[in-house]
């Protein structure tokens, strides 16, 4: 069974920072691409950014670029979203997400 827990997330002021960890087990970690999809209140799911299998190519939401940064830890089945220079706009529910499966999500909230 696929499990994907994410965690680390909190109330930040905008400016912050934030580390989000996703912890993934039930598949082929290291082989798969994983992902970073947010929802923020009341809107749709918004994909936010793309880790390859080995961690050597990201991608990155438009509206995040430049400002989170993505990586993995193959070693351990775990998956980061390093945010800095967060904005209230980030605010949202914030999920790792593979083939379709989305896991227990991390509330993060960014406001004075």
């Amino acid at each position: 069974e696929v499990q994907l827990v994410a965690s680390g997330g909190g109330l930040v002021q905008p400016g912050g920072s934030l580390r989000l960890s996703c912890a993934a087990s039930g598949f082929a970690f290291s082989i798969n691409t994983m992902d970073w999809v947010r929802q923020a209140p009341g809107k749709g799911l918004e994909w936010v950014s793309s880790v390859s299998s080995g961690g050597y190519r990201t991608t990155y939401a438009s509206s995040v670029k430049g400002r989170f940064t993505a990586s993995r830890d193959n070693a351990k089945n775990t998956l980061h979203l390093q945010m800095n220079s967060l904005k209230p706009e980030d605010t949202a529910v914030y999920y790792c997400e593979y083939n379709g499966v989305r896991g227990q999500g991390t509330q993060v909230t960014v406001s004075s």
